[in-house]
C-alpha cells in the first residue's frame, strides 16, 4: 500500500517518447510546484516514495518516470536518454500540469538534469536541489571505479567491472544487486536495497545500454564548468561522505560552481533520500520554502514556567488493545498529575475508542496515513506475515513520523509516549537531535522473530533488524527516558535475537522496566457477571459464545468459519447464542443472519461481553486473550498464520498463565465440536494483576 496515491496519473509525448508522470495536489490551492526528476533509468519515480507524502502536504508535487522504466516507453534510441531529452521531458510535464515554474530536485544523474534545466531554462526553474550529483567531465572517478570498462569482454566480472554491457546482458539482476548493495552503503539497509533491485527489474539491460550511449549537452570539462557557472537560480547540494558511486571532488565542485548551499552528510551513501528520508525531507522543505518565499508560520511562544503540563501520546492502530490500555494508563496518570493535558496523535480505529472516552485527538492526526488498511492489504486467509507487513510499511512510517516531527516543532510537550509507535522510536534513534522532550516507549513484545515459512532469508533479516535495535540502544542509552514492557519477566520468550546477539529475555531484562499487564477494567465476580448477562439480554443458563477478531480487520475469515459452524454447534449445544463482534473495520451486514446469531460492529468496552460469555473464540491478539484470561473465561484462540507475535510472543505468555486453548487455523474445520467441548469449562488460570495501569503511570509520572 502506498502512503499517498496520486491525484492525477498522466503521460506526455516528447520527441516521440511517451513519458509517465504523477501529480500530487496539496490541501491548499496555489502552492508552489516541486518536480522530482528521474535518477537514472534503472529506477522509476517510486524512489521518491519517502518524500512525496510529506512534500505534498504543503506543495504541488509531480514525479516523472524516466524513459526505459515505470510507466514510460522503453526506447532503444540513445537520443531518448540524452540530457536535452530529459530536460524536454521535464518541460513537457510542467506544461501538462500547467506549472509555469517549479522547484526541481534530482538524484545522481537526475541532479545533473536539474542543474541543466536551471541553466538552460531559468524562466521555468525557481531553484534546483541536487542530491549526490553526477556531473560529467568534472572529476576523476572513484578509485574503485577505474576498473570500469563498459565495452570490455571478460571471462569473469568482479566489482565495478560489472558496469559493462556484456555483463548486463548476461546477468542483469546480478548487476542490479551488486550496484545497489554498493551505492546504498549504510548498514541495516536491506529494505532500501530490496526496493531498488525490484525497481531495477522494471527496465531492461537493452534500455540501460542505450542510455550509456546517450548524447550529453556538454563535451568537455570546460563546457561543464561554463554550464554550472551560468546557473543563476538558488541551488542546494546534498551529498554523503560514504558515497560509493560519485567522488567527493565531483560533487563539491558542482556545489562550488553553482554557488550552492552545500550540505555534507557524514556517513551517508549515494541515495540519502531513501536511507535518511527525514533529514532530506526537511532539507527539501526548507529549500522550497526559501526559494519560493513561502511566508513562515506564525510563532507562538510561552514562558516554560507558564506552560501547562502536556503529554503527546502515540498509540498503535494495529488492533484496539493499545488504545484501551493507553487510555487506562492516562486515567491513572491524571490521578498522579492532576491537570495534565493529553493530546493523542492517533488514527482509526484508535480514534473510535478515544472519542467515546472524551479524549482530545490532535487535529494533526488527520494527516496520518492509515496503518490498519496497510495491514489488511497484506493479509491473506487468516494469514498475516506480520514482520514483512511492518517492513513493507516503511513509506507509511516515514510519512507518519513527519506528521509527528512537524507537530512537535510547533508545539511544546513535557513528555512523548509511544505505544508501539514504530516510526517514532525508529526515526528518533536515526535523528536523536530531534529529541526535545522526555520520551517513553511502551511495548508488549521485544524482538522480531522469523517464522519457519520465511526460511534462512527471513532469519537473516530479523537478526539484522534486532542487531540494529541493540546497536541503537547501546549508542543512545538515554534517548528513551523510559522503556516499559507491558507485562512481566515471565512473559519474555528466550529466543535469541540473532547470531552473536543476546536472547530476548536477557536483553529485555537489562533495558526495560516492567509494568505488569495493563487492563482497562475491574475484576468481575459471579454477581457482576450475572448482572452483565441480564443487561446484555442473555438469559440465566443460556450458553453464549462470543467471537471477536480485534480491530485491524484481518480476522474476517475466522469469523466466517465460526458463523458457518454455528448451526452444527447449536445442535451440539442446544440453545446456543453466538455473538459476533466484527469490529470497526469489518462490515457486520456481510454476515448472514440466522436464529440465535447476534452481530455487532464496533463494541465499546468489549471486555463486558468477554466477562459475561461462556466461551470466546478469537485470534491470537494479546489484548483479547489476556482480557479473557483476567476474566477467567474459557476461550479458543487461533493465531494468524505467519504472525510471529501471535504465534510466539503471545502464545508463550498465555502458556505461562495456563490460559486458553490454542487452535491452528487448519484445525478449525470442526469448530462445532471444539465449541461443545470448551463451552462453560472450569478454568484454573494464573491470576492477572489489576495494578498494571497504575504501575505504568508511575513510571511515566517520574519523567515530568
Amino acid at each position: 500500500m502506498r502512503a499517498r496515491e496520486p491525484d492525477i496519473e498522466g503521460h506526455v509525448k516528447h520527441a516521440g517518447v511517451r513519458i509517465g508522470y504523477e501529480l500530487f495536489e496539496p490541501p491548499e490551492p496555489g502552492a508552489p510546484t516541486v518536480a522530482l526528476l528521474p535518477a537514472w533509468s534503472i529506477v522509476h519515480a517510486r524512489h521518491w516514495k519517502a518524500q512525496v507524502p510529506y512534500l505534498a502536504r504543503e506543495f504541488r508535487v509531480v514525479t516523472i518516470d524516466p524513459p526505459g522504466n515505470g510507466r514510460s516507453d522503453q526506447p532503444l534510441d540513445p537520443a531518448a536518454y540524452g540530457d536535452d531529452a530529459h530536460v524536454g521531458y521535464l518541460l513537457a510535464v510542467l506544461d501538462a500540469v500547467e506549472a509555469e515554474r517549479a522547484v526541481v530536485a534530482g538524484v545522481s544523474r537526475g541532479a545533473w538534469w536539474a542543474l541543466v534545466a536551471a541553466a538552460r531554462h531559468p524562466d521555468r526553474v525557481i531553484g534546483a536541489a541536487a542530491i549526490a550529483p553526477f556531473v560529467p567531465f568534472l572529476d576523476d572517478p572513484l578509485p574503485e571505479r577505474r576498473i570500469q570498462d563498459f565495452d570490455a569482454v571478460r571471462d569473469a566480472y568482479h566489482g565495478w567491472e560489472k558496469f559493462n554491457r556484456h555483463y548486463w546482458l548476461r546477468d542483469y539482476r546480478g548487476f542490479a544487486e551488486f550496484f545497489f548493495r554498493t551505492v546504498i552503503s549504510e548498514p541495516h539497509s536491506t529494505k532500501q536495497i530490496e526496493d531498488a533491485v525490484g525497481w531495477a527489474l522494471r527496465t531492461t539491460p537493452e534500455s540501460l545500454i542505450a542510455g550509456e550511449a546517450a548524447p550529453k549537452c556538454v563535451c568537455d570539462r570546460a563546457g561543464t564548468e561554463a554550464l554550472l557557472r551560468s546557473v543563476d537560480r538558488p541551488v542546494l547540494v546534498i551529498r554523503g561522505t560514504r558515497d560509493m558511486c560519485r567522488s567527493q571532488g565531483e560533487m563539491a565542485q558542482a556545489a562550488q560552481l553553482t554557488r550552492a548551499r552545500d550540505v555534507l552528510l557524514v556517513g551517508a551513501g549515494h541515495l540519502p533520500h531513501t536511507r535518511e528520508p527525514v533529514l532530506v525531507n526537511r532539507l527539501l522543505r526548507d529549500f522550497v520554502r526559501d526559494v519560493t518565499r513561502t511566508p513562515p508560520a506564525p510563532v507562538r511562544w510561552t514562558r516554560p514556567i507558564d506552560r501547562p503540563r502536556k503529554v503527546l501520546y502515540l498509540s498503535s492502530p494495529i488492533g484496539l488493545g493499545h488504545a484501551e490500555r493507553d487510555a487506562a494508563i492516562v486515567d491513572a496518570l491524571r490521578r498522579r498529575r492532576p491537570g495534565v493535558q493529553v493530546d493523542w496523535l492517533v488514527q482509526h480505529p484508535v480514534t473510535e475508542v478515544l472519542t467515546r472516552r472524551g479524549e482530545r485527538v490532535h487535529p494533526a492526526s488527520a494527516h496520518l496515513v492509515t496503518e490498519s488498511a496497510h495491514i489488511e492489504s497484506e493479509a491473506g486467509e487468516h494469514d498475516l506475515h506480520a514482520f514483512q507487513a511492518i517492513r513493507r510499511m516503511d513509506e507509511i512510517l516515514v510519512a507518519n513520523f513527519m506528521v509527528f516531527a512537524d507537530l512537535v516543532e510547533r508545539e511544546d510537550y513535557d513528555l512523548w509516549v509511544g505505544d508501539e509507535a514504530w516510526e517514532l522510536d525508529h526515526f528518533l534513534h536515526e535523528h536523536p537531535e530531534l529529541k526535545r522532550s522526555a520520551y517513553a516507549w511502551l511495548t508488549d513484545f521485544v524482538g522480531w522473530l522469523p517464522m519457519p515459512s520465511g526460511g534462512t532469508g527471513e532469519a537473516a533479516l530479523t537478526a539484522d533488524y534486532n542487531a540494529e535495535m541493540v546497536e541503537r540502544i547501546a549508542r543512545f542509552p538515554r534517548l528513551r527516558d523510559r522503556a516499559i514492557f507491558v507485562g512481566n519477566p515471565a512473559d519474555l520468550v528466550d529466543d535469541p535475537l540473532g547470531p552473536g546477539l543476546p536472547s530476548v529475555r536477557d536483553w529485555t531484562l537489562g533495558h526495560y522496566a516492567f509494568s505488569g499487564y495493563v487492563r482497562d477494567f475491574p475484576p468481575v465476580d459471579d454477581d457482576e457477571r450475572a448482572r452483565l448477562r441480564a443487561e446484555l439480554g442473555w438469559a440465566p443458563g443460556e450458553p453464549v459464545c462470543v467471537a471477536t477478531v480485534g480491530g485491524s480487520g484481518v480476522g474476517g475469515d475466522l469469523l466466517r468459519r465460526v458463523v458457518d459452524a454455528f448451526p452444527a454447534a447449536r445442535r451440539a449445544v442446544p440453545g446456543l447464542r453466538l455473538v459476533v463482534v466484527a469490529g470497526p473495520r469489518l462490515d457486520p451486514a456481510r454476515i448472514p443472519a440466522c436464529e440465535g446469531l447476534e452481530v455487532h460492529g464496533y463494541v465499546h468496552r468489549l471486555h463486558r461481553l468477554l466477562a459475561a460469555c461462556d466461551l470466546a473464540i478469537t485470534h491470537g491478539g494479546l489484548t483479547t486473550t489476556m482480557t479473557l484470561t483476567a476474566h477467567r473465561r474459557p476461550f479458543l484462540y487461533v493465531p494468524l498464520r505467519n504472525h510471529f507475535e501471535q504465534n510466539r510472543h503471545v502464545r508463550h505468555r498465555l502458556d505461562a498463565y495456563g490460559a486458553g486453548r490454542h487452535v491452528a487455523y487448519e484445525e478449525t474445520d470442526d469448530l462445532a465440536a471444539l465449541i461443545a467441548a470448551e463451552i462453560g469449562r472450569e478454568v484454573d488460570y494464573e491470576p492477572v494483576e489489576t495494578d498494571g495501569a497504575d504501575r505504568a503511570a508511575a513510571l511515566l509520572a517520574e519523567l515530568f
